[in-house]
Order: structure tokens, then sequence, then C-alpha cells
């Protein structure tokens, strides 16, 4: 039996040790919001963070992750709310499968860097694929995010 921290909440499961952490975040859990996309970390449909680094959860063993706290697209935390809010605002999913993915890997760029840059952007963003090609919406987003988040601590 292994405990998964996901979201400030603990859940016990059974699993092997190299289940892909997705399918026990996913089928055992029953947080559906992390995406399956293609099995071997390059599209990043299934990111989540843990312990606050961008992580690709179809390819981390439930071994890796077990003791250490996960955050999904399901958790809540003052950037990912920021992020929602600019997603919302410039309407930025076309089909949405991968947004889940694309918001998790855009709240650890602002949780590591206040004001990004473009170039910060790309970077931090590149290990996630958007078949619909909203890329440029999802820059302005998170650009959008940061005044956001700028004008309520102003």
């Amino acid at each position: 039996m292994k405990t998964l921290s996901i979201n400030g909440e603990n859940f016990p499961i059974e699993a092997q040790d190299d289940m892909p952490l997705l399918w026990a975040i996913r089928d055992i859990v029953g947080l559906t919001g992390t995406k399956f996309g293609c099995g071997i970390s390059q599209c990043g449909a299934c990111s989540v963070l843990i312990d606050g680094n961008l992580s690709k959860s179809c390819s981390i063993p439930v071994a890796f992750a077990a003791g250490k706290e996960i955050f999904t697209i399901e958790g809540s935390s003052e950037n990912l709310e920021f992020l929602r809010d600019a997603w919302n605002e410039g309407n930025v999913p076309q089909c949405g499968y991968c947004q889940s993915g694309q918001l998790i890997a855009a709240t650890a760029l602002l949780d590591q860097t206040e004001q990004p840059t473009d170039e910060d952007i790309d970077a931090a963003m590149s290990g996630n694929i958007c078949r619909c090609g909203t890329y440029s919406r999802i820059k302005k987003a998170i650009h959008k995010a940061v005044e956001l988040k700028s004008n309520r601590h102003e």
C-alpha cells in the first residue's frame, strides 16, 4: 500500500511500483483532468507538479511519486487561479485536450518567474504540444495572468 499526496489530500492506493503515475491519478484516485496524450513524455498533456517541479506523469512510476506532493489541474493555487481567469478571458482553448497540461506548465513557470518574458514562456511551454495551435493565445494568457496578479497585489 502506497500513499499519494495529491492537491493536499492523501490517497492510499494499491498499485505496482512501476505503474505510471498518470494511471494512478486517473484510474485509482479518480482525478481525470490530467490527460493521456502520448505515453512517452513528449506532448505534456499529462503534466503535473511533483514537489513543485513540472513532471510528465505518463512516465513517472508511482513508487517515485509516493511520499511527494503532487499537484494536478484539479488543485488550487494563486498562480493557477490567475491563469484560469486569463485562459477564460482570452478564450484560449480550442478543443481543450491539452489545456490541463498547458495550465500546469504555465503554473510551474509563474511559480518560478514572476515576470516572464516571451522567451521565458517559449522555453517553459516548449514541452507541451497543442494540436490546435493556440500557442499565441497561451502566451497572451500567461502575460494576462501576470497582469491580473500584479493588479491584485497593488
